[in-house]
């Protein structure tokens, strides 16, 4: 049952577009000079933030859970029996199914959101609640198109809020020293990255089910549907595989790709690549393939050289030798440089070099990024705690849409190339494939009637 009456066609209730939007330009416009804290909402170090989380169970809960210390004011769920964790433990929140509603009603009660939600519904919360002025946690990848990335990268500075992408790595302290090696210069001239995961670990390359299934009494479809194109429900989608259907997920790629690729992109600054191509098998119009390779060129910038960055998924690894192994683990990422090459066997974590250098021989290089307890242990609890910091005025959220947004962009643009069949080049500036128009297609999405997203 709807919690409240609403009509579904309206993604954005009209009080919050232009009466709301004149108001918060004057907010912005006197915001603190401290980059992406606005001072509309800015607390002291003893308050607590009022937040809310949209997606509410699954990744959502552990998401809001992290924000225990705060006052956690309302909940929403597409599926309210997904929420029953996070309702038990914030017994206070109001239960919401529909976000618009909740961000409508409860505007004036909430401070900061998480969006925890199917890749194809995070563009349309994140805008809604910055142009109400609230600050915005959202799960990676941070939007399911290019354009959704673009937008949610100018609206976080047109509002000035706090945001922060969920790739928790990217707070794990010995990540953040090996950035700051990197920078350091450890490698000599970085040319070459391979990075690889062992996702998928849902099915993808699938074909649409023709038949039908009873939708849950707990779940409004409509609601979960969202922009995408409707189709009838079925368990294939929902609650976990979501991930393996264009209309819904990225695939692996989109899944890992903002984890595993984040040391090179935070160290590097690597972002608007001029050519990618991609080849994979097994995939379909309506699903991922179940294995790929991907390889981006990014030009030089004033920092370094050109930089290729090549993505294995689904079984496929780079050479074992790069790094003089017999064989490589589920998940890494290898370095390559003039001087020397790094390897890192995990997500994120400490890495040594081929030269036999590891991170104990590294001290003179000076430490420049901050660190957050926990954050070589319980990378989520430190990746949250820098984002409430952030929202109370005290620090800098590092995975900011600012950084989060461009590298998105570069992620699902290893999408468009697979979906196109080969290699693309890219505008960044003119954001369009400027070899194949028809790829420009995978650029953006139509929106399900009433779900148009403003731009």
């Amino acid at each position: 049952m709807r919690t409240a009456p609403y009509n579904k066609l309206m993604p954005f209730p009209k009080s919050t577009h232009r009466r709301g939007f004149l108001k918060r330009t004057s907010i912005v416009a006197s915001a603190l000079s401290f980059p992406f804290v606005s001072s509309n909402n800015i607390l002291g170090a003893n308050q607590r933030l009022h937040v809310a989380a949209i997606g509410a169970g699954g990744k959502g809960g552990v998401d809001i859970g992290y924000c225990d210390q705060e006052n956690v004011v309302a909940l929403c769920d597409a599926d309210t029996r997904l929420a029953a964790g996070s309702q038990k433990k914030f017994p206070k929140a109001r239960l919401y199914q529909d976000f618009r509603v909740m961000l409508e009603k409860e505007q004036h009660r909430i401070d900061a959101v998480t969006i925890s939600t199917p890749d194809h519904t995070h563009a349309h919360p994140a805008v809604m609640a910055m142009r109400l002025g609230k600050h915005v946690y959202c799960q990676k990848p941070l939007t399911h198109t290019v354009e959704e990335a673009r937008l949610l990268t100018r609206v976080a500075r047109e509002t000035g809020v706090v945001t922060q992408m969920g790739n928790q790595g990217h707070a794990q302290s010995d990540s953040r020293r090996l950035v700051e090696c990197l920078r350091g210069g450890i490698l000599g001239e970085v040319k070459q990255v391979h990075v690889w995961t062992d996702r998928p670990i849902w099915p993808q390359g699938l074909r649409r089910p023709s038949e039908t299934q009873s939708i849950p009494s707990t779940l409004d479809w409509d609601l979960w549907i969202g922009p995408a194109p409707m189709r009838p429900y079925h368990g294939s989608y929902a609650p976990f595989n979501w991930r393996g259907w264009w209309d819904f997920g990225t695939g692996a790629l989109g899944d890992m790709g903002c984890h595993n690729m984040d040391l090179a992109f935070f160290a590097l600054d690597l972002k608007n690549p001029i050519r990618i191509e991609g080849s994979g098998e097994g995939g379909t119009d309506q699903s991922p393939p179940k294995a790929s390779t991907v390889k981006w060129s990014f030009p030089g910038n004033e920092h370094r050289g050109p930089v290729a960055l090549t993505w294995y998924d689904g079984g496929r690894k780079p050479s074992p030798e790069l790094v003089s192994q017999k064989e490589l683990p589920g998940n890494g990422c290898i370095i390559m440089g003039t001087r020397d090459t790094l390897y890192v066997p995990s997500y994120w974590g400490t890495g040594s070099c081929l030269s036999g250098a590891g991170m104990e021989d590294w001290n003179h290089i000076p430490a420049s990024l901050p660190r957050w307890p926990g954050g070589d242990q319980d990378n989520d609890m430190a990746h949250h705690h820098e984002w409430l910091a952030a929202c109370k005025g005290e620090a800098k959220a590092l995975s900011h849409f600012d950084y989060a947004g461009p590298m998105t962009e570069a992620v699902l643009l290893g999408n468009v190339a697979l979906r196109a069949g080969h290699a693309i080049d890219w505008d960044a500036h003119g954001m369009r494939v400027t070899n194949d128009p028809h790829a420009n297609q995978w650029i953006r999405k139509a929106y399900r009637k009433g779900w148009e997203l403003p731009m």
